[in-house]
């Protein structure tokens, strides 16, 4: 893995200086940039379905928690457009809380369970800009595009605090989609990056827990928690 990234960052950086050599290039306005960002994430979970036995949970309190993450990539520059893939390293974190008695028991005191994550990705976005205002060396642009991601669960981490269940295990889809829409400004080299992940699909597998039948019997049952992960992010990077 580490030797493919390496070759991945001499490749585009042979491209990239090719391609700013190039004159025909250069009378095409056409060129390459490769660069490097990192910055800081907040998520924020969409549940569409949340059932534990018979009570379904209707209010959930998302409790923001700050993730980072790490990037190489190469932009396609077209006069004012441009063409970005990336490789990101990303580490979410988020925390909800509900009452598990849900809205059956308005009038009983509540009594609050919470799941926090550490969510690990490898991010394959590949995104479509254009820059609206471009002169000199100020830059500012909007970029769209989808975003296919790996989750890493064997380093990701998943608690289910204060819920009566025991040996709740959760099983993350390892391949999910999202789209991100975002702006960026550019100032000789360096670029502020802001955008917004929107998950589009539920990322739960399964939820289960150990439940004991009539018979005596340990058998697994299961959790209803249908979530999709958005993502705000800023980031700071430098392009060469």
């Amino acid at each position: 893995m580490r030797k493919s990234l390496l070759l991945l960052i001499y490749l585009f950086v042979c491209l990239s200086s090719y391609s700013q050599n190039d004159p025909v290039n250069k009378e095409k306005n056409f060129h390459v940039n490769v660069g490097i960002k990192g910055g800081f994430n907040s998520s924020m979970y969409f549940v569409d379905k949340f059932k534990i036995k018979d009570v379904t949970i209707h209010e959930i309190q998302n409790n923001y928690r700050v993730g980072y993450f790490g990037s190489i990539f190469m932009r396609i520059n077209m006069r004012r457009h441009f063409i970005q893939p990336e490789i990101n390293y990303t580490i979410s974190k988020s925390d909800i809380q509900f009452d598990k008695k849900g809205s059956q028991h308005p009038d009983i005191e509540p009594d609050y369970a919470n799941i926090s994550s550490t969510i690990r990705m490898v991010e394959l976005p590949i995104l479509y800009g254009y820059n609206f205002i471009k002169s000199g060396p100020y830059e500012m642009h909007f970029f769209v595009g989808p975003n296919i991601k790996y989750v890493w669960q064997q380093k990701s981490k998943l608690r289910f605090n204060n819920f009566d269940q025991q040996g709740i295990e959760e099983d993350l889809y390892p391949i999910n989609i999202s789209a991100i829409l975002g702006v960026g400004v550019r100032i000789s080299r360096i670029i502020f990056d802001f955008r917004y992940d929107i998950g589009l699909y539920n990322i739960s597998k399964s939820v289960t827990y150990e439940n004991i039948n009539q018979e005596g019997e340990e058998e697994k049952s299961n959790i209803i928690f249908n979530r999709r992960n958005n993502i705000l992010s800023f980031s700071l990077g430098f392009i060469f």
